[in-house]
């Protein structure tokens, strides 16, 4: 927090950002508390995800948890088999009429594929979409 006179501001920094003091300062803080945390089920949707908290204390009539959450694994992302060897061809570089032609099916087939392997991934570029799979450990199995 930032003081002003006597109100308090607090920092908001941007989402996924944090600003350098403050990261020093909750590394003091982890520091000082190591080897005192508590860990307790998260509230998130995975039943083996745990919360971890570093530091449980109250100022001024508040309380103050300081909690480490870890990420949750990668999600494995399911492709029927026609959607999986269109995947593995845009991965080897294909265009759509190749692939369409090698597969016996319409282009308009094959853009339709690629729009729902593009939703499951949650990416809109066939170069985010190679990315992703590759990222993820997916690419393997295209291979």
């Amino acid at each position: 927090m930032q003081t002003t006179g006597t109100s308090v501001r607090p920092i908001k920094p941007s989402p996924g950002r944090t600003l350098p003091a403050l990261q020093s300062l909750i590394r003091t803080i982890v520091a000082q508390a190591d080897g005192q945390s508590t860990i307790r089920p998260s509230n998130g949707n995975s039943e083996t995800s745990c919360d971890e908290i570093i530091v449980d204390a109250e100022v001024d009539g508040a309380r103050y948890l300081l909690v480490r959450s870890h990420k949750p694994m990668a999600s494995s992302v399911s492709f029927s088999p026609r959607e999986r060897e269109i995947a593995r061809m845009v991965a080897k570089g294909y265009p759509n009429k190749t692939i369409a032609d090698v597969l016996e099916i319409s282009p308009w087939t094959v853009c339709t594929h690629l729009r729902r392997i593009f939703a499951k991934l949650h990416v809109s570029s066939r170069a985010a979409m190679v990315a992703r799979l590759i990222n993820d450990g997916i690419v393997k199995d295209f291979t």
